[in-house]
């Protein structure tokens, strides 16, 4: 039997504890992040997820009552290192929320507007930025002839996908999903989740899911939060049929959360 293939570390956590004041919301978490692979980080509400997506990127930095303890590695340098561009880190680790929200300008500007301020006015070079990143987020065959409409008009799940595009756009190694279908529409859903699976040949998706079905159909692996601890990881199939912690097992079934 061939031996396989030794996975790429894109992301290490190491030792990470994160406060809000006082309060601590993650505590001496520890995650290598493998490169071209869908995470699923799923738990209870108030376990942490939002937080450590945040933290990728840096965004906690924007409130200031946030403290961040321990390590955190992208291709093996800390995000923290003195001459770490903040900006240029948020477009190589770019984050959708749960909640879509379109600029209120036409759909080709929403996803052109990222590349504009990076300094491209090209209309060709545009042009073909936004067909792609349409076409990765499953939005192309939907919009190419209106592209000159408000992006406001769209449906729910297009809003959600014109800003998985808009993140496209900028060109980046990791995507941060937080619950990216918690208000769609089961069709919506299925669009999100088939574009995601085309999508980790190229990038690293970290994903908060919408419900443990959706973890269990488009990730590679998956972790258990509880309260702010990382619980138990592994491969998705192992975790969901065997969980080695009796909290995972308890969570799966419905016993709690």
């Amino acid at each position: 039997m061939p031996k396989k293939k030794k996975a790429k570390i894109k992301i290490n956590i190491s030792d990470l504890n994160f406060f809000f004041e006082k309060k601590q919301a993650i505590s001496d978490f520890n995650l290598d992040i493998h490169a071209n692979e869908i995470l699923s980080v799923f738990g209870p509400a108030g376990s942490g997820i939002t937080t450590l997506l945040r933290s990728l990127n840096r965004l906690n930095d924007l409130i200031p009552i946030a403290r961040m303890e321990g390590e955190i590695l992208l291709d093996k340098k800390s995000i923290y290192d003195h001459d770490i561009n903040v900006t240029e880190l948020r477009r190589k680790v770019g984050m959708v929320f749960d909640v879509p929200t379109p600029l209120p300008m036409s759909i080709f500007d929403n996803i052109a507007y990222g590349p504009r301020l990076k300094g491209e006015k090209n209309k060709k070079v545009l042009s073909e930025i936004v067909e792609k990143a349409l076409k990765e987020a499953a939005l192309w065959d939907e919009v190419k002839d209106r592209q000159k409409i408000s992006a406001l008009s769209l449906s729910g799940g297009q809003q959600q996908r014109l800003c998985i595009a808009r993140v496209l756009a900028l060109g980046p190694d990791v995507i941060l999903l937080d619950r990216p279908c918690s208000g769609l529409d089961p069709i919506s859903t299925a669009k999100i989740e088939d574009s995601l699976t085309q999508l980790k040949e190229r990038f690293t998706i970290i994903l908060a899911p919408h419900n443990l079905q959706q973890a269990g159909r488009v990730s590679d692996r998956v972790a258990f939060m509880l309260m702010g601890e990382l619980i138990e990881e592994g491969e998705n199939e192992e975790v969901f049929a065997n969980p080695k912690d009796r909290r995972t097992s308890d969570y799966i079934t419905g016993r709690f959360g």
